[in-house]
């Protein structure tokens, strides 16, 4: 939008030095040239009103060039292509930008443009602070001395209401909660002769590990809250369990769930960014497995993923993780530059065929 503002003032500008040049050069010219050239234009606009041609919508420039012309001839005799009261409305219009821009405000300057995105990115950053906490901590910390109404003018709509109703965002609190997090999630796998497969999920967030999975053609409550069962056994840590608004999750699954000591948080609807951390975790065993696989039926998938959970929990490393492994069997060896350790050597491991492979050191045979 302001990139279109400002091709049309460009347009409008040179629109009125044109026409400001081609006025000057009328000036040095005879008076007999330009009566016969008048003469000229006037034959022919009869002839376009004659003809009831419709005339193109004048422009900025036309309309600014007109109105300045207005002031030198009896423009109520010689004009043709408008109305003697659209001009009329043109010349209030431009007194009134006119008067618009010498009326304009005069206060305090505007805060450089860095201490203006400064407030907005720590106002987004931290949902909790009104303006006062941030003018102080540009205060205290930075040596900015800003009011609180400043402050206020310059944050982003919507980062701190004046009701003080103000909270964390999901991220946050995900982050915060995570080591107690459990999320779960459906995804669908199709095979080899068109059949559709349901595979469930339920992820560890704090460490990434897939606690559980299970595969079915026909997913109901009753199998859904079983495969709950099957996963906490009331030793566990967790207290919170993230699932969206599916139908599969009915009131009797939550329950159940509720009835395990695990809190339900619900993401928002048609807000898969919420579960982002499952939603991740599905992508890649899309991208590195499935992707490159066609199962041929529920038995054959089922030995997929045997496969590939093993390897993305423990031998897979996950970047979020430091990078890291969610399950390590091995404990990672110490950095040693750009070589192997003496009396170690690489061994591999194939998964799913040579479609990826894992490396660790082992202890070399004298």
């Amino acid at each position: 939008m302001a990139q279109s503002r400002v091709r049309i003032a460009a347009q409008t500008i040179v629109g009125l030095f044109g026409d400001l040049a081609r006025f000057l050069s009328a000036t040095v010219r005879s008076h007999a040239q330009l009566s016969a050239e008048n003469l000229f234009l006037r034959k022919q606009l009869a002839l376009y009103v004659e003809r009831q041609v419709k005339p193109r919508r004048a422009d900025d420039a036309t309309r600014i060039a007109l109105v300045a012309l207005s002031w030198l001839i009896d423009w109520r005799r010689v004009l043709t292509i408008v109305k003697p009261a659209t001009l009329i409305r043109w010349h209030r219009k431009g007194f009134r930008l006119f008067w618009r821009w010498k009326s304009r405000p005069r206060g305090r300057p505007r805060l450089p443009a860095g201490v203006r995105q400064l407030i907005a990115e720590m106002a987004a950053a931290n949902r909790t602070w009104g303006e006062e906490r941030i003018a102080s901590e540009l205060l205290v910390k930075l040596g900015i001395r800003v009011s609180p109404r400043t402050v206020r003018r310059y944050m982003p709509t919507g980062c701190a209401p004046r009701d003080r109703t103000r909270s964390q965002s999901w991220s946050t609190f995900v982050r915060n909660h995570a080591s107690v997090v459990l999320a779960c999630d459906f995804f669908v796998v199709i095979t080899a002769t068109f059949r559709v497969l349901y595979v469930f999920m339920v992820l560890e967030v704090g460490t990434r590990r897939i606690r559980h999975w299970n595969v079915t053609d026909h997913p109901t409550g009753e199998w859904t809250a079983q495969q709950f069962r099957m996963v906490m056994s009331g030793d566990e840590p967790h207290r919170f369990l993230i699932h969206d608004h599916d139908s599969i999750y009915s009131a009797k699954v939550d329950r159940t769930i509720a009835a395990m000591g695990l809190a339900i948080l619900k993401t928002p609807v048609r807000s898969p960014q919420a579960n982002a951390f499952c939603e991740r975790a599905i992508g890649t065993i899309r991208r590195e497995c499935l992707d490159w696989m066609i199962p041929f039926h529920a038995d054959h998938l089922r030995c997929v993923l045997q496969h590939w959970v093993a390897h993305y929990n423990r031998g897979r490393p996950h970047t979020s993780l430091g990078p890291g492994i969610p399950d390590p069997a091995d404990p990672s060896p110490v950095p040693s530059g750009h070589r192997i350790c003496e009396g170690n050597r690489v061994a591999v491991r194939s998964i799913l065929g040579g479609l990826h492979h894992e490396y660790r050191l082992e202890r070399r045979v004298a």
